[in-house]
């Protein structure tokens, strides 16, 4: 694993140190990589939106399509 050393403000360092104390990171670097992590998500979402936005509309988004929509999603959770 690579190493890199940055420098933060007091308020900010503080408040790192105070997400490690809470219990939910054990240290601060595990704090900054979940960070990394939850960023690098949101950067593929807004990238999926954005594709969905310029995608020619299909149809209509009437109930119908929101049915049909629900039942794929249920045969994806059984794994059909």
């Amino acid at each position: 694993m690579a190493t890199m050393n940055i420098s933060l403000p007091e308020a900010m360092k503080g408040f790192v140190d105070e997400q490690v104390a809470s219990g939910h990171y054990g240290t601060s670097s595990e704090y900054v990589r979940d960070l990394i992590r939850t960023d690098q998500q949101m950067k593929t979402f807004r990238e999926l939106i954005l594709d969905g936005l310029r995608s020619p509309v299909e149809g209509p988004a009437d109930p119908a399509f929101f049915e049909d929509l629900r039942e794929r999603v249920r045969r994806r959770a059984r794994g059909g």
